[in-house]
């Protein structure tokens, strides 16, 4: 079981696509667009993740497409984790068309200080995420990997996604890696290998994602790594099938922890 666990779908009205260098991405991508790609590339199953419109009715509207899609196995939801009714948002999601299919949330925490992670509010917040047995799911930029140490830190039996891995600034690499290792060394931190062509940029090239690759197995292991296409943000510069072939000739081949198993566990997907 191929799961590809980060995409994301979107109409071309969403206010973040409105900047220059969101042009070759600034159109509606649908579930008929993203079937050709999963086929070509041999994937059975995805998790749909929040598109930066930060709307409640998102989720609504992801929870309802994923019950009659059966290639999303599941959901990552939007949310306000400052929100004091964050609870009861989660049960409203999970009594609606598709509650089944919410498995995680996402706020945009990299549009925050570095330090987001470190207020109260929000700390409360991820505790009621974790306590309603979702997963708390982290994008984030490298500046604020330390924050993100120190929360996972305080909920030990939380479970947490860090996206794509941390967004690694590949013209500092090694301070990346100095960075993104106290998280690492949390067992409860899973990341998911995603994004990496867009962080690289236009010209990226496979020796330029290797060491980011291979420093993410050496400190999480397969088991704490999955596989994010990260379509169709990637489509700025590359295509679902070159993200997916890159990661593929770097690992030598499709380890199954990295594009199914772990997935599949974090997510309890188990019923696919």
């Amino acid at each position: 079981m191929i799961v590809d666990a980060h995409h994301h779908l979107w109409t071309a009205d969403h206010p973040w696509l409105a900047a220059d260098e969101r042009a070759p991405i600034r159109r509606d991508y649908t579930v008929a667009d993203l079937r050709p790609h999963l086929a070509a590339c041999g994937v059975d199953r995805t998790v749909l993740v929040e598109a930066g419109l930060c709307r409640a009715a998102e989720t609504s509207r992801f929870l309802a497409l994923a019950a009659r899609t059966p290639e999303i196995a599941g959901v990552v939801g939007w949310a306000d984790l400052s929100d004091p009714d964050l609870r009861a948002m989660l049960a409203r999601h999970r009594s609606g068309p598709g509650g089944d299919r919410l498995v995680g949330v996402r706020d945009q925490v990299q549009a925050g200080p570095d330090d987001l992670l470190d207020q109260p509010g929000i700390r409360a917040g991820l505790a009621v995420v974790a306590d309603a047995g979702l997963v708390n799911e982290l994008v984030v930029r490298a500046a604020q990997l330390p924050a993100v140490a120190r929360a996972v830190t305080c909920l030990p039996d939380a479970m947490f996604v860090l996206d794509h891995l941390g967004k690694p600034r590949f013209d500092d690499l090694d301070d990346w890696k100095r960075l993104i290792a106290p998280v690492a060394a949390c067992p409860n931190v899973v990341a998911k290998v995603s994004g990496l062509v867009t962080e690289a940029g236009p010209g990226w090239t496979r020796s330029m994602l290797r060491p980011v690759v291979e420093t993410a197995l050496d400190l999480f292991g397969p088991d704490r790594l999955m596989f994010g296409s990260d379509w169709p943000v990637c489509e700025a510069v590359a295509t679902y099938e070159e993200v997916a072939a890159v990661l593929t000739g770097i690992l030598g081949g499709r380890p199954g922890a990295v594009f199914g198993r772990t997935a599949i566990r974090v997510y309890r997907l188990e019923n696919l």
